[in-house]
């Protein structure tokens, strides 16, 4: 259940607004998310950003950014415009990061890479950008290339997914949902999903900074080679691993925004709770209607315009194949849960 609550968004009722923090290792940015004792799945967990070696200069840059921030109209506007009087635009693109982590296209990026270490059979993989760029969908320009808007959109996600890290307790899905008297307790794990072990560019003498290209241009890389943090599941004996197709489509959907996903959104959750509750018959899960539709971001008072979002996007999943049915279940006090069957032929657990 990691990735889904890591990836939750601003809105989420168990996510606290970003904070700063010092340490004697440095300033953090970090955001923290409240677990929920009553449903075990939904675990605590805390993403961070370490700042280190900033100058008291750009310290007070990035304290005077921060207060400027306004959290309320990140979560009722946009984030964009709770973040438009901030001036400075490597702590805005910083802010953003942290608050838009592990949205739909970054985990879409995520599952592109395991696809390619699957492929290299290695967990440190060579990315080619274009190549990326192409399978994502996205349309070549005249001369062959692609927007630059896209190219730093790609470069400023892998260097988000290899600054972030993740801060979490690692209990097992069995040993929480027990219900004996005494679980077994672990020590938090602190790991990034990937880290960027190098970069290559083809055909031209220009510097490229990884960094200042993440925080300040719209550059990109032609190549870069990554290490991928979660890798026990790539091994051909690993019993803790989830199947996906060979041919997954990672297309992004033409002019939307990447939290209007709700198809990634739906596939990655349902994957993650195949591990995590062991559904019966293999395929069958049943999940309360408030979790799923808190994990697909839908919230707020509309319900109709919610149910309308979420049927559609099980008809999604249904046409692409990975759902068989889905149907709503009755339950007390309104509490109501859905029923899942999914294609164990397409998406299943080792």
């Amino acid at each position: 259940m990691l990735m889904p609550r890591a990836g939750a968004t601003l809105r989420h009722p168990d996510w606290r607004s970003p904070i700063l923090r010092a340490d004697p290792d440095g300033n953090y940015l970090e955001q923290r998310c409240e677990g929920r004792s009553h449903e075990p799945s939904e675990i605590s967990l805390t993403r961070r950003i370490l700042l280190e070696g900033l100058t008291p200069t750009e310290q007070a840059s990035l304290q005077a950014a921060f207060t400027a921030v306004d959290m309320d109209v990140c979560q009722r506007s946009g984030i964009s415009q709770g973040l438009k009087h901030v001036a400075d635009r490597r702590w805005e693109r910083l802010f953003h990061s942290i608050m838009t982590f592990l949205n739909p296209r970054q985990m879409m990026i995520v599952l592109y890479l395991y696809r390619l270490a699957a492929q290299q059979q290695s967990h440190t993989v060579t990315l080619k950008s274009n190549d990326l760029l192409q399978d994502f969908g996205y349309t070549r320009t005249k001369d062959g290339g692609f927007a630059s808007k896209l190219r730093s959109q790609l470069h400023r996600d892998l260097v988000t997914l290899h600054r972030t890290e993740l801060v979490y307790s690692s209990v097992k899905a069995k040993s929480l949902r027990s219900q004996t008297a005494n679980p077994k307790t672990t020590k938090a794990k602190i790991k990034s999903i990937l880290r960027i072990k190098g970069f290559a560019m083809v055909n031209t003498t220009r510097n490229f900074n990884l960094w200042h290209a993440a925080d300040y241009t719209y550059e990109l890389a032609d190549s870069y080679s990554i290490s991928l943090e979660f890798t026990d599941s790539l091994k051909r004996k690993a019993t803790d691993a989830l199947l996906f197709p060979t041919w997954l489509d990672v297309r992004q959907p033409i002019g939307s925004n990447a939290k209007n996903d709700y198809k990634t959104r739906l596939l990655i959750y349902l994957a993650s709770r195949l591990k995590w509750d062991q559904p019966s018959d293999g395929e069958y899960l049943i999940l309360p209607k408030q979790s799923v539709f808190r994990n697909l971001d839908l919230l707020g008072s509309n319900g109709s315009r919610n149910n309308q979002i979420f049927w559609r996007t099980v008809e999604e999943l249904k046409t692409a194949g990975y759902l068989l049915t889905a149907q709503e279940l009755p339950g007390k006090q309104k509490h109501h849960s859905i029923q899942f069957q999914i294609n164990s032929e397409l998406l299943c657990t080792r």
